[in-house]
């Protein structure tokens, strides 16, 4: 990342008046045998930075990558490290609180699905308190459910040094839809002894260059744009509501 868009590296008269922030929120859990425990921190950390490059106007920076998510449905995996619904509410709410006294609007990046309900009820009730504040994901239309071809090939695209041989790995490919009651009452190993949802097989990093370039300009494309519905989630140029273009 450019080092004057990352606020870790910024000394305080640096920081400028009201920039906007970006916020990576990650996890750290288990993405199978070949991909590393950070895959989401990493993914959100890329898109992040890219899309604050990306964005005109203002310097953007891009606060340090929360690690830590609600992942309780990987616990069943050694290397896990799930703070739970209730603690990232608490700490989403406190960053917001916080950057609130220097920040303009600040925006949360996030890379992983079980972080969602919390952002939803987090960044909603900060709105409520009248902050400046949205989030959205690093979503890939069609991809597969975790660890499999999309997160390998991103991996291999931004840290081919963390990516494992993954030639023999094997999850479940039953579609997300079939397999979230089972997820939800046994976890995922009970779902996939491998905690692969999807199929590595085919992964490239020139495939994981387009879906990481697609993220990015999805993501500054929907801070640009502004909008948020309900849950403070921030909606794609033209969409007026969830499902409804303009």
């Amino acid at each position: 990342m450019a080092r004057d868009r990352a606020l870790a590296a910024a000394a305080w008269p640096d920081v400028g008046d009201a920039p906007p922030v970006l916020v990576p929120v990650g996890s750290t859990e288990q993405h199978g045998p070949h991909l590393p425990l950070s895959t989401d921190t990493v993914i959100a950390q890329a898109v992040a930075e890219g899309a604050a490059g990306a964005l005109p106007g203002a310097r953007v920076l891009v606060a340090p990558a929360i690690p830590y998510g609600a992942s309780g449905e990987h616990a069943g995996f050694p290397g896990t490290v799930s703070i739970g619904h209730a603690a990232l509410d608490a700490l989403l709410v406190e960053t917001v609180r916080s950057l609130a006294l220097w920040a303009g609007r600040v925006v949360f990046v996030n890379g992983h699905g079980g972080n969602v309900p919390t952002l939803d009820a987090a960044v909603g009730r900060m709105r409520a308190e009248g902050h400046d504040t949205a989030w959205t994901g690093c979503e890939t239309p069609g991809g597969d459910a975790h660890a499999g071809f999309t997160e390998t090939s991103v991996m291999l695209h931004l840290a081919p040094h963390l990516v494992r041989p993954f030639g023999a790995v094997t999850g479940n490919t039953r579609p997300l839809g079939e397999l979230m009651p089972d997820l939800i009452a046994s976890g995922v190993r009970a779902a996939s002894p491998s905690g692969v949802l999807g199929d590595p097989a085919g992964a490239s990093a020139d495939r994981g260059r387009e879906i990481v370039a697609a993220m990015v300009a999805s993501v500054a494309g929907r801070v640009e744009g502004g909008r948020v519905d309900a849950r403070g989630r921030l909606l794609e140029p033209g969409v007026t509501s969830p499902g409804r273009r303009a």
